[in-house]
């Protein structure tokens, strides 16, 4: 075994076990001191690798997100080759991640904080895929605002559904909730008829937006053109809704 490779699965090691503790126990658990002992390691070794608790907690995160957001961008992809509806997916992926973030609520806390988010890559991933499950709508000519404004909207609602549940007891939490505030954000998003005949042009819009990026009988500077005016009409259309 190289150095490398045992560096590698030494790290490995340590994220696993500062995982498990950060699920069980919550952040007070995750000590230098605590998790060194379980993985088996010197508290020099985790400072050697992770410089300290915060960047061993910033790891876990990355660790931790990374596998969730990997078994969420195989969901996305099997239901677009089954031809899934988007809207119905979203509602499962909507789903997915309220049961997540209330089975995780330590490390939902650490992705949530905006500072780490900005600067993780397991948090743009996440993105992407609900940006795909957005684009999967807009094709279908369904979506009656922008994608931008679509994911930000759900992202937003689906973080504030979370911190809400978590601040409540258990056993006083609301189960109709996170349904309901995806509703409302449904309503706000979705035009009443999938049907091209009876899309009105914001609809349209849209869609054609979602698929500018893959018109190759354009040049690249004519698809870039199309979306900029894509994007102005359908900013000023949403603003009229």
């Amino acid at each position: 075994m190289t150095r490398a490779t045992s560096r590698r699965d030494t790290r490995a090691r340590i994220v696993d076990v500062a995982a498990r503790l950060l699920q069980e126990e919550g952040p007070v658990a995750v000590t230098t001191r605590g998790v060194a002992e379980r993985a088996g390691v010197q508290a020099p070794t985790i400072y050697r690798l992770f410089g300290d608790k915060d960047g061993l907690l910033e790891a876990v995160a990355e660790h931790v997100m990374s596998t969730y957001v990997s078994a969420k961008a195989e969901i996305v992809e099997a239901a677009s080759a089954a031809d899934v509806d988007p809207v119905e997916e979203l509602r499962d992926g909507w789903t997915m991640q309220i049961d997540f973030g209330l089975a995780n609520p330590a490390l939902f806390r650490l992705l949530s904080d905006p500072d780490r988010v900005r600067h993780s890559p397991a948090a743009r991933s996440g993105k992407q895929v609900l940006q795909a499950r957005i684009r999967r709508i807009a094709l279908t000519g369904r979506l009656r605002v922008s994608e931008h404004h679509a994911v930000d909207l759900i992202q937003a609602a689906g973080i504030g559904a979370i911190h809400t549940l978590l601040s409540t007891p258990p056993d006083q939490r609301d189960p109709d909730l996170a349904p309901s505030i995806l509703q409302a954000v449904l309503t706000r998003i979705l035009a009443d008829t999938p049907e091209p005949a009876h899309q009105a042009p914001i609809e349209a819009a849209v869609a054609l937006r979602a698929i500018a990026p893959q018109l190759d009988v354009l040049s690249h500077p004519e698809r870039q053109l199309l979306a900029e005016w894509l994007d102005r009409a359908i900013k000023a259309m949403s603003a009229n809704l």
